[in-house]
């Protein structure tokens, strides 16, 4: 029996649903810059949802949205446009901006072997579908025009504030009314917002040249392709407060109903205990950590280290054990391809990671049993049956070692022997450096158990 953690109640509970098709909206990236290992721990749990569904015979219709258009700096409706900002420090056309970092984005969950949903949806390709469901907010009473937009009436709506269980009342007395002093309320909040003559990004409407709020697209695309009600709906933590919030708002004014059965949030991605940022230097990509030499799934071994809904630590130190961890595992699973042990605990292994994952997604005890399996004496029925887990992991358990013996020049030598002693001494500054440098010279590093691998860049 599955069971999931409901933001929405609290509570962890039975999944059920109508029919075998899950239905799911996932929150997906603003394409104005790269997206960072904290935005891609909100994926993996994404896809690590898709792939537990699956594991129980479950089919999916999928939906994850595409934001090239009207994502403030501030989630709160503040500053400015996240799309045109990045277009005038980059002196690009928003819609290439978007192109370039959406590839990119794709490519790096390509790396992290995170399956793209059944449908993936560009806020501006949707925009007539925001309109006529501002349109639909407006006309049941819960939408309010004035000089510079439409906004939501969240006093009209009782139940505002049911997702986060925020306390309005503290809020609204700290709240600022900065950009629209029509407002009726400070808690009010973008549908449509019209255009300055100096804006890019806009479109015709029944209120003259307007672009959408970010909370909007959302709500429109998840009721074009999933209707309006469906049964799950993931992002990250961050999202609660506001985005999520607002959502059901938007779809209570709508249709009179909250959207999704199911809500559920990934916990935030610290970096060496700390929060990330660009001051600090520690906003991490995918190609960051294949610059340093590891395997891109070692962010997602290192993902199953810690609960979805616990926080989890970023550290090169975590990476680096992290990988580790994954070549030994791939290692042993050779290991078993090999073996001839007769053995008949299969079921009991097969019930126990069963269990694991279907207690909300509880992947550092699945893989507590993939490890108790791969310590096992060896047999060719382990290696089948690590591979059925491996459906769920997804961390390419048998995939073949490509890390060759190389000769290397006397300088390169040296280099890695000074690596050696400093990374015994526990020198991991040094070591870091010493593993940058060589990436310089063309050689890629990896520790493993038997020691330093090197192999040529090609």
């Amino acid at each position: 029996m599955l069971k999931i953690y409901n933001t929405y109640s609290r509570e962890k509970e039975e999944f059920k649903i109508d029919g075998d098709t899950v239905r799911i909206y996932t929150c997906g990236p603003t394409v104005y810059n790269y997206a960072h290992i904290g935005n891609l721990r909100a994926y993996i749990f994404m896809d690590t949802l898709r792939k537990v569904l699956k594991y129980n015979g479950y089919k999916l219709l999928h939906v994850m949205n595409i934001t090239d258009v009207g994502h403030m700096t501030s989630d709160a409706d503040e500053g400015e446009d996240k799309m045109l900002k990045a277009s005038r420090e980059k002196h690009m056309k928003p819609e290439d901006i978007a192109n370039m970092y959406t590839e990119a984005f794709l490519k790096d969950i390509g790396k992290l072997n995170i399956e793209s949903p059944e449908h993936i949806t560009k806020a501006t390709d949707h925009i007539k579908e925001m309109e006529e469901y501002v349109k639909d907010i407006v006309k049941n009473g819960y939408g309010y025009e004035t000089s510079k937009g439409i906004y939501f009436d969240t006093d009209k709506l009782t139940t505002y504030g049911e997702l986060s269980r925020a306390n309005l009342k503290d809020q609204k007395a700290g709240a600022r009314i900065e950009i629209d002093d029509e407002k009726k309320s400070p808690l009010d909040f973008a549908l449509w917002i019209k255009a300055p003559e100096e804006h890019i990004m806009k479109w015709n409407s029944q209120w003259g040249m307007c672009y959408p709020g970010w909370h909007i697209e959302c709500s429109a695309m998840s009721k074009k392709y999933l209707g309006e009600t469906f049964d799950i709906h993931t992002g990250g933590v961050d999202h609660i407060q506001i985005h999520h919030e607002n959502e059901i708002a938007q779809s209570r004014g709508a249709t009179g109903k909250n959207p999704a059965r199911y809500w559920m949030h990934s916990e935030f991605l610290l970096i060496d205990g700390g929060k990330m940022s660009k001051s600090l230097g520690n906003v991490y990509t995918v190609q960051d950590i294949q610059d340093k030499g590891y395997d891109c799934l070692a962010l997602r071994y290192l993902s199953y280290t810690s609960h979805y809904r616990n926080k989890l630590n970023f550290t090169w130190d975590a990476i680096e054990s992290a990988n580790n961890s994954l070549l030994n595992m791939r290692k042993l699973y050779k290991e078993h391809l090999n073996g001839n042990e007769k053995v008949d605990d299969l079921d009991k292994y097969r019930v126990e990671f069963t269990d694991a994952i279907n207690d909300d997604l509880n992947i550092p005890m699945a893989m507590a049993v993939v490890w108790d399996v791969l310590k096992s004496n060896k047999s060719e029925s382990y290696a089948k049956l690590l591979l059925e887990f491996d459906e769920v992991l997804s961390l390419n358990i048998d995939k073949k070692d490509e890390i060759q013996e190389v000769e290397i020049p006397l300088e390169v030598s040296d280099i890695i022997e000074e690596r050696k002693s400093s990374r015994e001494n526990k020198n991991f500054i040094l070591s870091d450096t010493l593993r940058d440098k060589l990436f310089d010279l063309g050689y890629k590093v990896l520790d493993t158990k038997e020691g330093q691998k090197v192999e040529k860049i090609q």
